[in-house]
């Protein structure tokens, strides 16, 4: 099984880290960090990783899996990595994304007809590119598996591992990584974080948010 996780510039790691725990302990899977080049990648808050593999030299993928973070505002209009997803779609056996690569995979057009989710901040922006939003932490239309915000991809992936291989396999995986969330407080969503803490998210998001949704108009556009 051959697992494909775009790694690119300011990315937010955990989009990809938590989903590539998961796969990587997935029987018979090899899992592979694609990008342009094999340059170090910063994320969005300093870390470096290192891909193992180019787009051009990709296998076909059974599976091509997207993360988001404020990178991905930048893909929305890159015609190389829109035609590399389009090219897997046509042979994946599962084409998914986490939190804003949801809308990575919008404008290749490849979410058309799909109910899909994304990050709460940005869930508005699916419905430009004929997606069918669905307010979850994940959502699995057919072919299409899509996870919320962050560390929503570690949710993602053990359902995916469920779909593919059997609710079994995905538990061994979440007991191997003691996947067992009891968060201090219930502010992991608008409605339980209350008013206050959701204004100050909001604005201090403002301005990324603006650019987030001026390049998704720009890909909605082009489709």
């Amino acid at each position: 099984m051959q697992i494909g996780l775009l790694l690119f510039p300011n990315l937010t790691q955990l989009d990809l880290t938590g989903p590539f725990e998961v796969f990587a302990r997935t029987p018979g899977a090899t899992v592979h960090l694609l990008w342009k080049t094999l340059d170090p990648v910063r994320d969005d808050r300093g870390l470096r990783m290192l891909p193992s593999m180019t787009l051009q030299d990709s296998p076909q993928l059974d599976v091509i899996c997207v993360p988001g973070g404020p990178g991905q505002i930048d893909l929305m209009l890159d015609d190389e990595v829109l035609e590399f997803l389009r090219r897997q779609a046509d042979g994946a056996r599962w084409i998914t994304s986490v939190c804003t690569g949801a809308l990575v995979l919008g404008a290749a057009g490849l979410l058309k007809g799909y109910k899909a989710t994304t990050h709460w901040a940005s869930h508005d922006q699916l419905a430009m590119f004929g997606a069918k939003p669905v307010q979850a932490r994940y959502v699995v239309d057919r072919n299409r598996v899509t996870g919320g915000g962050v560390t929503a991809g570690i949710d993602f992936a053990l359902k995916l591992v469920a779909e593919m291989l059997g609710e079994d396999v995905a538990k061994a995986i979440q007991l191997s990584i003691e996947y067992d969330p009891a968060p201090p407080f219930n502010a992991g969503s608008p409605e339980g974080a209350g008013e206050a803490v959701l204004g100050r998210m909001r604005g201090a998001m403002a301005p990324m948010l603006e650019k987030r949704m001026a390049a998704s108009k720009a890909a909605a556009a082009r489709l």
